[in-house]
């Protein structure tokens, strides 16, 4: 055969090949959207993900209460990337998902899912916003916990399907009653019931009240443990098995961290990537998940970090930021040797006609594939952050550890209320143990603000700033 001819029949071949190809862009695969249709507009996201019965499911989520959005359910996505909806779809709010080890099955939405793929609904939570399920404190063979978004406590009995509600925490955290509830995430291990509040409006920003809530509950008593928006809480099933939740305050990011063999809670504070996540509604689902084996990748505030699970002198060395983004992302896992990143990509937010997003068009959401690794090349690191943010302020009181590490260009700005001199002390945590060593001392004058480039050297793991003198003041960080 001629070369010509065998050049032609290559080509021929590679185009047929081309052809029958998923579109891809970037590592978005538009025929696997999950689209709401018209009427009503509202939210399309995709509230949870898991890698199960050798397929990928897909749960989404409407706005709030909304039940007419149609398009909206559970889908699965084969080794095809073929997306299904599945006939036992209901339309709801629902971002909760687990693995119910003693029975094999997979829980999430209001669906029950065996290792066949065969699907159960379980019909009385279907009205109801679901924001997670937890492994039961005294029956975890037979029984799990449900949370929904209004403050619904649930437990259900995965061989009846019986569910009985114990609790309405709105009433047990003692929340401000007009506040609006939204409550995202909760976790069990170490004997207890971990969950987050993440309500929070100019009303917890200028101190009228503060709605938002970190509890724990240990089988008999609720405590809380912040008072103020928590999103996320998550526990690592080995090594030192750190309990790890976020949130946050005016200032920066909270990250509160349960060490089993102190049996006690530390906080830490975190750079914002961005100030856009500052309200209830927008901090939608800022998930820590384990997407490779034993290590875990933490989004937050439009940052993601890289977290490892031991807890060498009762802290958490294994921390590190990675990158900066603006996407909203629900859930993301790995499946089939990738990392899925869920979205919600286009959300007509509003309810009435009259003040709906008129520049929104049909509601959807779409699934991101690449490589773990390719987070990395995400946004450049920038972020902002206080240790003090026109806060009260004691003197030679140690406030909470603040992360600089890996972050550049970093500028320190401080600030105080009294007429006369106030010095201020920066500590610095080198390694991350915990022992902190006096960097510089910094005086600011009555009435003056000043800012303070640090050096490119400049790269502790945590920094803390000690006031000598009461006062109200800032101590804020940038990162560009």
């Amino acid at each position: 055969m001629k070369r010509s001819t065998l050049t032609l029949l290559f080509a021929l071949l590679s185009h047929h090949l081309l052809a029958q190809d998923k579109i891809s862009v970037s590592g978005v695969f538009p025929e696997l959207a999950m689209m709401a249709n018209h009427s009503p507009r509202t939210e399309a996201g995709t509230g949870a993900l898991m890698p199960w019965a050798n397929r990928l499911w897909v749960v989404t989520y409407t706005a709030h209460m909304a039940r007419t959005g149609s398009g909206m359910g559970l889908f699965e996505i084969n080794e095809k990337m073929e997306i299904t909806k599945r006939p036992e779809s209901v339309v709801g709010t629902y971002a909760n998902r687990l693995i119910h080890g003693a029975s094999q099955q997979l829980l999430i939405g209001p669906y029950v899912i065996d290792t066949l793929g065969n699907v159960r609904v379980i019909r009385e939570l279907i009205p109801h916003r679901l924001a997670a399920t937890m492994t039961h404190l005294t029956d975890p063979n037979n029984k799990v916990y449900y949370l929904a978004m209004e403050g619904e406590f649930f437990e259900v009995d995965l061989r009846t399907m019986e569910v009985k509600q114990l609790y309405q925490l709105m009433k047990e955290l003692n929340e401000p009653p007009t506040s609006k509830p939204h409550f995202k995430a909760g976790f069990t291990n170490h004997g207890r019931v971990v969950v987050t509040n993440n309500s929070y409006n100019v009303k917890d920003y200028d101190g009228t009240w503060a709605a938002g809530r970190l509890a724990e509950w240990d089988g008999k008593d609720w405590k809380v443990l912040e008072n103020t928006a928590y999103t996320e809480v998550w526990s690592a099933g080995s090594f030192g098995q750190p309990m790890i939740a976020t949130g946050w305050d005016k200032a920066s990011v909270l990250m509160s961290v349960y060490f089993p063999t102190l049996k006690q809670w530390k906080r830490y504070r975190l750079p914002k990537g961005s100030r856009t996540y500052d309200e209830t509604s927008n901090t939608e689902w800022m998930r820590i998940r384990e997407i490779e084996t034993e290590r875990t990748l933490m989004d937050c505030h439009g940052l993601f970090y890289e977290i490892g699970f031991h807890t060498y002198g009762n802290e958490l060395w294994a921390i590190k930021p990675i990158s900066s983004h603006l996407r909203v992302i629900p859930d993301y896992c790995s499946w089939r040797g990738m990392l899925v990143l869920g979205g919600n990509q286009a959300t007509p937010m509003r309810f009435n006609e009259d003040d709906r997003n008129p520049l929104a068009g049909q509601p959807q959401a779409g699934l991101w594939f690449g490589k773990t690794d390719d987070i990395w090349q995400f946004g450049a690191l920038q972020g902002e952050g206080g240790v003090w943010s026109d806060s009260q302020i004691k003197a030679g009181q140690l406030p909470d550890p603040f992360r600089t590490f890996y972050f550049t260009k970093k500028g320190l700005n401080l600030w105080h209320n009294r007429s006369d001199d106030v010095t201020f002390t920066i500590e610095a945590d080198v390694v991350g143990n915990g022992k902190f060593k006096r960097y510089t001392t910094v005086t600011v004058r009555a009435g003056e603000y000043k800012n303070l480039d640090l050096p490119d050297s400049f790269n502790p793991k945590w920094v803390r700033l000690i006031a000598n003198k009461d006062c109200i003041g800032t101590g804020y960080f940038t990162f560009n």
